[in-house]
C-alpha cells in the first residue's frame, strides 16, 4: 500500500510547447482532439477516465439508457494520437507565476493552460437542500437518482399505510430549465406506462410530479414561444407546474415554498442553478461570480498563457454582455477555435477573436414532444422538433458505439415502451440521512 500511495505524474520530458488542459467536459475534449500533436505535447487532466454527454444524463436517471452509452473512455479516444497523455486525478491548484499545475500526484510545468473545469451545482447557500436533494451533473448523480427513484418504488410496494404510500410517490423538480423539463417529461411517461407494470400494487393515479420555477415561465433561456409550448405538453401530461415559486427549505421529507406551501417528498431534484468551479490560485481579479474573465481569445484576462472555455468563462461581447449561454455549444466552439489558433498565437500570429455561431436550442418533453429555437427566428414544436432533438444528440455523442447504444436503446423504447434499466446496482442512502437508513434497512430495502 506504501508503494501505491507513491504517486508520481509519468509525462515524458519534451522540446514543444506543453498544452496541460484540465477537465475532459466539451470544451476540453475537443481542445485536446483539435490540438496538433506534432507541435504540442497535450496533457490532459480529469477526476475521470471517460467523457459524459451531458444532455443525456437524465435518460440514466430515468432508466432509459444505460451508463456507458453516453460515456466514452478517453484513452480510447486518443488511440491515434502520439504525444497525448491523460491523467486520471484532482487538480489541486495553479501558479501563474510559476507556470506549474499542482495535482494529487505532484506539479507539473506547462507552456499554455486551458481550463475547461466546467461548473457544478449551485445550492445558493441551502444547506438543507445540498444535503437532502438530488442533484445531476455527473453519471454517479445519475445512477444515485435512478436507485433512489425504484428504492422507494420498492418501499411503497412494501408499505400498507395509504398516506405514508401517496406520500412516497411524490416526484418534486426544482428548476425549469431544459433539464427539469426533460426529465419531468421522462418521469411522467415512466408514470403512464411502465411503472404500473412492475408494480401493479401501486395506484399510479395518484403519483404527483412537480416542477417548479422562480421565474414566471418554463425554459427561460428559450424563446416565449417554445416555453409556452413546452408548458403545454408537460400539463397535458399531467406534470403540476408551478412558476414563480422560491424553494425555502427541505428536511428530507417535506419541501416548504418561501409563501408558506408544503409539499411532501422524499424525491426532489435539484436543476436550478450552477456554479464554476475555479482552480485555486487563480487571482481573483481575474474573476467573476465564479468564473474567469476571458478576452475575444478566450485568455484569461491578466495572463499571456492561461486559457478559460466553457461554463468556467466568461467573454464578456457586445451580443452576450454576461458571457455566453452555459450549454454545450459555446464550449464546443471554444475548445476548437483553441485547438485550431493556438499554435498561430504561440508565433505571435495575428488570430481572429472567437465568434460563437448560435445553432439553436433545443429541448424534448416526451416521445414526439420537444421544441427547438433556430437560426433566423424559427420555432418548432411536435414530432419535427423531436425528430430534430434526435438527429442532434445522436450526431454529438463521441463515439459510433454511443451512438449505436443510444440508437438501439431508443428504438426499442419506442416500440415497446419498455425502459429496461430498471435496476438498483448499488443501493443509495443520501449521505447524512439517518431516518430514510432506518426506514430503508426497517423495510429490509437493499439489504
Amino acid at each position: 500500500m506504501e508503494q501505491m500511495r507513491q504517486l508520481t505524474l509519468n509525462i515524458p520530458p519534451t522540446t514543444k510547447p506543453r498544452v496541460v488542459i484540465v477537465g475532459a467536459g466539451f470544451g476540453g475534449l475537443n481542445a485536446a482532439m483539435t490540438l496538433p500533436d506534432d507541435k504540442f505535447q497535450v496533457v490532459l487532466f480529469d477526476k475521470h477516465n471517460y467523457h459524459t454527454f451531458q444532455p443525456l444524463l437524465y435518460q440514466v436517471a430515468s432508466a432509459a439508457l444505460q451508463p456507458d452509452a453516453i460515456a466514452g473512455p478517453l484513452r480510447n479516444l486518443f488511440h491515434n494520437t502520439k504525444d497525448f497523455h491523460f491523467r486520471m486525478l484532482r487538480v489541486l491548484s495553479v501558479d501563474p507565476l510559476t507556470n506549474t499545475i499542482n495535482t494529487s500526484a505532484g506539479t507539473l510545468q506547462y507552456d499554455y493552460l486551458i481550463i475547461s473545469s466546467g461548473a457544478r451545482t449551485n445550492y445558493f447557500g441551502n444547506e438543507n437542500m445540498q444535503r437532502f436533494a438530488l442533484p445531476l451533473k455527473t453519471i454517479p448523480d445519475a445512477l444515485n437518482m435512478r436507485s433512489h427513484l425504484m428504492q422507494i418504488f420498492e418501499w411503497a410496494s412494501l408499505n400498507a399505510n395509504p398516506e405514508l404510500k401517496e406520500h412516497m410517490l411524490n416526484i418534486v423538480l426544482v428548476g425549469a430549465g431544459p433539464t427539469g423539463v426533460e426529465m419531468a417529461g421522462a418521469f411522467s411517461e415512466l408514470r403512464k406506462h411502465v411503472l404500473p407494470k412492475d408494480y401493479p400494487i401501486l395506484d399510479f393515479s395518484k403519483m404527483k410530479i412537480y416542477l417548479l420555477e422562480g421565474l414566471d415561465r418554463v425554459l427561460p433561456p428559450m424563446h416565449p414561444k417554445s416555453s409556452a409550448r413546452a408548458q403545454r405538453y408537460l400539463e397535458k401530461m399531467g406534470v403540476i407546474i408551478k412558476l414563480n415559486t422560491m424553494v425555502q427549505d427541505y428536511d428530507g421529507e417535506t419541501i416548504t415554498l418561501k409563501n408558506g406551501e408544503q409539499i411532501k417528498s422524499f424525491f426532489v431534484v435539484w436543476s436550478a442553478g450552477v456554479m464554476g468551479e475555479v482552480l485555486a490560485g487563480i487571482p481573483k481579479e481575474w474573476t467573476e461570480r465564479g468564473r474567469i474573465l476571458t478576452d475575444p481569445f478566450c485568455r484569461a484576462i491578466g495572463s499571456k498563457n492561461i486559457f478559460a472555455i466553457g461554463d468556467i468563462a466568461t467573454m464578456k461581447l457586445e451580443d452576450y454582455p454576461r458571457g455566453h449561454p452555459g450549454v454545450a455549444q459555446p464550449a464546443i466552439q471554444m475548445g476548437k477555435y483553441l485547438g485550431k489558433n493556438l499554435f498561430a498565437l504561440h508565433r505571435d500570429e495575428t488570430v481572429k477573436p472567437f465568434k460563437y455561431f448560435d445553432k439553436g436550442s433545443l429541448a424534448t418533453v416526451g416521445r414526439g414532444k420537444a421544441v427547438a429555437d433556430l437560426p433566423g427566428d424559427i420555432h418548432l414544436g411536435g414530432r419535427l422538433a423531436w425528430y430534430i432533438w434526435l438527429f442532434v444528440h445522436v450526431n454529438f455523442l463521441v463515439s459510433f458505439r454511443n451512438k449505436l447504444l443510444v440508437m438501439t436503446n431508443w428504438i426499442w423504447n419506442l416500440f415497446t415502451f419498455d425502459k429496461g434499466n430498471r435496476l438498483i446496482i448499488r443501493p443509495y442512502i443520501r449521505k447524512g440521512d439517518e431516518k430514510s437508513k432506518a426506514v430503508f434497512a426497517e423495510n429490509q430495502v437493499g439489504s
